[in-house]
């Protein structure tokens, strides 16, 4: 669909948008059991005898309950890289049966052989090929400045280009591409390949092993590449090499909420309680989104307590552990972590919320 059809579905009520998810579940049950074609060849057909969920957050724990609501005689397996979740994350997925699967890699390895997941998945695959000196300079170029070159018909795009404030930050390999910014190197690596490793490739592998493809809890409302993936190619994809459902692509943070609260989510303890404020507007009263306890991208956005925060109020030990020494420098030996990076990028976390600078460090709480 059209970036404007998304919005005008987005805008559809509550109880419509209902309908469709059902509509939506119901009709990827129907093909994929039935076979599809994919890619409008004829024969090429994808054969699958089973469904199954990926489950992670709230998102996708209300969207476990609501197919366990409204398809009870349909197996569908709920898995999950439970061990990546905030520990109450875990708590859940154990009470609904949630099977975690083993990953590819560890959270410390991806970190030490790739670097820091920052800013966001896009903006980190940029930055990593800025870290290094074997990418083709007309690439490189691209970034650094948005100019396409021969290949691009010498076209300006600022969708590859990298904001100037992050070519300041990570350009520095490839100052002589930008003379008029500062351009500095990062005392640590950057990367967007976490997500592959942790969660993509095992839960990829266990749907090959067992001749399945997924229910995703995503919603375009959350922007970046699940608007664009989500609106380019709907609630359900049939592809050549990807098969998925997402019913409940078209909706807001707002109907999410009021499903769970229709059904009864039990809501993590990261999330705190789903409350209503006066202007009838539903949130949550602690985290709002949550991920791997590793992830970074779109923390520079976040207001304290940050994601950071939070973990230094549920698991001190586990905190200081990814805050200070997650990593070694292998120049230096010296061991190092998420607090290097945030405050490279300028992200207050060591003085508690509402401190003044350095009036609280984790030496005054331990």
């Amino acid at each position: 669909m059209t970036y404007d059809e998304m919005r005008i579905r987005q805008a559809w009520p509550y109880e419509v948008k209902i309908a469709h998810a059902k509509r939506v579940a119901e009709e990827f049950i129907d093909k994929v059991y039935a076979g599809i074609e994919y890619g409008g060849n004829k024969g090429n057909k994808y054969q699958a005898h089973n469904v199954h969920i990926s489950v992670g957050g709230l998102d996708s724990i209300t969207l476990l309950l609501f197919l366990r609501k409204y398809f009870p005689d349909v197996e569908i397996p709920a898995i999950s890289r439970s061990a990546l979740e905030d520990k109450s994350i875990q708590v859940i997925h154990k009470q609904l049966g949630v099977q975690s699967i083993p990953g590819a890699k560890t959270k410390v390895s991806i970190l030490r052989d790739y670097g820091f997941p920052v800013i966001s998945k896009a903006k980190a695959a940029k930055i990593e090929k800025l870290q290094s000196l074997n990418e083709k300079t007309t690439f490189i170029h691209a970034i650094m400045t948005g100019d396409m070159g021969a290949q691009g018909n010498f076209e300006h795009s600022e969708k590859i280009k990298l904001p100037d404030k992050w070519i300041e930050l990570f350009g520095g390999l490839h100052a002589d591409h930008r003379p008029d910014l500062k351009c500095q190197c990062a005392p640590f690596k950057v990367s967007a390949q976490c997500c592959y490793w942790l969660k993509e490739l095992p839960a990829d592998e266990w749907a090959k092993a067992h001749n399945s493809v997924p229910f995703l809890g995503l919603m375009a409302s959350e922007g970046g590449q699940r608007e664009m993936g989500l609106t380019k190619n709907g609630c359900n994809y049939f592809g050549k090499e990807t098969v998925r459902s997402c019913p409940f692509a078209v909706f807001t943070r707002q109907d999410l909420l009021q499903l769970a609260l229709d059904l009864d989510v039990p809501v993590p303890k990261i999330y705190g309680e789903i409350v209503r404020d006066s202007d009838g507007t539903l949130r949550t009263t602690r985290a709002q989104r949550t991920g791997c306890a590793m992830c970074g991208f779109g923390i520079h956005m976040e207001k304290r307590p940050h994601r950071f925060d939070r973990l230094r109020e549920d698991n001190l030990k586990e905190w200081e552990f990814w805050m200070y020494r997650c990593v070694t420098d292998p120049e230096t030996g010296e061991r190092y972590g998420w607090g290097r990076v945030l405050d490279y990028l300028g992200i207050e976390w060591e003085g508690l919320p509402g401190a003044l600078p350095g009036q609280i460090t984790l030496e005054g709480v331990l």
